[in-house]
Formats: structure tokens, C-alpha cells, sequence
């Protein structure tokens, strides 16, 4: 039984997502799989009966092994894009939310695991060079520079068209 908090109807895809900020040094802790050719955010779907904390910190432990501690909701970002799925494109609405977590002075994973059929790891990409990668959510290229105190709501226009992202 799939436990992920999301459903699809009919050629629509609706996503809720925790992901995980982890930076350290001036850098952030992304990652990527074999099948495509960017970087995302470290995360995943919160499972029923979980909170987005919870997932949040499970996720950052399944693609890391290092037990993070959240240190505050950053940002919630409203996504809507065309995706990819099992019998083919979808139009995705995803919400996801953005936890910052504590440094743990970490640097080195000896991590990989398969998703979706594609080996996938975790790098650590410099902050201030962001804009020379190609990464998601794109506001992390201006966001993480200017890091606000309080939490930022980001919507992102429907991009429905164009190639099909599997993150």
C-alpha cells in the first residue's frame, strides 16, 4: 500500500512534500539522480498519519544516515508543474514546506539508494554558485543567499508545458 499523502485524478497529480535545508560551510546539501540531469532538494512525500516535521526528518535520515534536528519552518512553496508518472505525464499541483535544519557539522555520506528505478545521491553544491547548477526549487539560487527570519509563502507559476520533471 502506497502511504503517500497525494493522489491523482485523471491527468492530474496532487504532492505533499517535507523537505530538508541542510547547509553547512556556505554550502547545501542537495540531490540527483542517474535519470536526470538536475539537482532537488533533499525530501519526499509525508506519509498518512505523519506530520511534515516528522517526514522531514525521515527523509533527511533515509538519504543521509545522520538524524537531523529541525530548526524552524523556512519556506512553503505552492508548485505546479508537468510530471512525470507510471502511465505517463501528469499535471502536477504540488505543496511542499521547507524546514531549515540544524548543522550537524557533517560533510560525508556513504549513501546511495534507488528511486523510481534511478540511482540517487546526495552533494553538497555552494550556495553563492547556485545559479551555475540547475536546481529545484529555483528560488533556492536567491533565497538561500538572502535567508529571512520568518517564513516565505512562494508560488510558482503553473508551468504545464515543456519536459516532464521526475522530482
Amino acid at each position: 500500500m502506497n502511504k503517500d499523502c497525494g493522489f491523482i485524478k485523471e491527468n492530474y497529480w496532487f504532492r505533499y512534500r517535507a523537505c530538508a535545508i541542510i547547509i553547512e560551510d556556505d554550502c547545501v546539501l542537495v540531490s540527483r539522480n542517474d535519470r536526470v540531469p538536475y539537482y532537488y532538494s533533499v525530501g519526499g512525500a509525508v506519509h498518512l498519519t505523519e506530520t511534515a516535521e516528522e517526514a522531514a526528518v525521515r527523509e533527511a535520515y533515509e538519504e543521509t544516515g545522520v538524524l537531523y534536528e529541525i530548526d524552524r519552518l523556512a519556506f512553503v512553496h505552492e508548485n505546479f508543474f508537468l510530471g512525470t508518472w507510471d502511465d505517463g505525464d501528469k499535471k502536477c499541483h504540488e505543496v511542499a514546506l521547507y524546514f531549515l535544519m540544524k548543522p550537524k557539522g557533517v560533510k560525508e555520506f556513504n549513501w546511495e539508494s534507488i528511486s523510481s528505478g534511478a540511482k540517487e545521491t546526495v552533494c553538497w553544491l555552494p550556495i553563492d554558485k547556485l545559479g551555475d547548477y540547475e536546481v529545484y526549487p529555483t528560488f533556492f539560487k536567491d533565497k538561500l543567499i538572502n535567508f529571512k527570519d520568518y517564513i516565505e509563502h512562494i508560488v510558482r507559476e503553473r508551468q504545464f508545458v515543456g519536459k516532464p520533471s521526475l522530482v
